[in-house]
């Protein structure tokens, strides 16, 4: 297997680790029969997240880049909240 094809991979589980907390979020509001944000979100978009920011790292697009890494700080930042509010 040669390097580009390591990184596709790399960025597709990237990208799957992140489109999979919809589904996460999606199943939990089944669950509860309301909308809600279960904490494993914030853990799949923090994989994700930072999967896709190797990715684009790599690839050297400054417009991903500075996209994920964005998004980093703020699912970091959720995480906290909930975590500090659970405890």
């Amino acid at each position: 297997m040669d390097e580009n094809t390591v990184w596709l991979i790399i960025g597709f589980v990237g990208q799957a680790l992140f489109s999979g907390r919809f589904l996460v979020q999606w199943l939990a509001s089944e669950k509860q029969k309301k909308s809600v944000i279960p904490v494993m979100f914030w853990y799949f978009s923090i994989l994700g997240g930072s999967t896709l920011l190797l990715y684009s790292i790599h690839k050297k697009d400054p417009v991903f880049i500075a996209g994920q890494a964005g998004g980093l700080l703020i699912y970091c930042r959720n995480l906290y909240f909930v975590l500090k509010h659970n405890a």
